[in-house]
């Protein structure tokens, strides 16, 4: 079911959060989604704007599109197609926990404003086993792949 931000308020406390770009959704967004599912609680995905993949890499599938295809996962309750930054979607929504792949660990953890709304509002950082998959490490495979082709 997708979210509104009006609607975030709502469901303080109740969720479990997600996050990201998941362009394009792969193997391992689907083991991350199964075991963040197994928190006890409904599971949010906010899904990152056109705005912030672009700075990954070229945007494969617009962010209403990636919405819909993420909408369709068993394992997903919600989703939230955001215009507003992870900190903003934390402090209204409070989820119960906010799930991030272990591969945040190496990087220092959630990212300072988003830990300090966590702390103010009680809200627990889970970081879950991730597979060594990566949206744009598929995307400039497929791109090498194409130039190879050709040339």
């Amino acid at each position: 079911m997708l979210l509104t931000t009006d609607q975030l308020p709502q469901y303080r406390q109740q969720l479990a959060m997600v996050d990201g770009s998941f362009d394009p959704i792969h193997d391992g967004h689907i083991g991350y989604f199964q075991a963040a599912s197994e928190m006890g609680v409904p599971l949010l995905c906010n899904v990152a704007p056109d705005s912030w993949t672009v700075t990954k890499h070229p945007v494969f599938l617009e962010q209403e599109q990636r919405g819909i295809v993420l909408d369709a996962i068993r394992y997903i309750s919600f989703v939230h197609l955001a215009n507003i930054a992870t900190v903003e979607v934390l402090r209204l929504l409070q989820p119960k926990f906010y799930i991030k792949g272990n591969d945040w660990v190496t990087r220092g953890g959630v990212p300072g404003a988003e830990a300090t709304v966590c702390a103010e509002f009680g809200i627990e950082v889970v970081y879950l086993p991730t597979v060594t998959n990566s949206s744009s490490k598929i995307l400039k495979t497929w791109a090498n792949q194409s130039e190879m082709k050709s040339q």
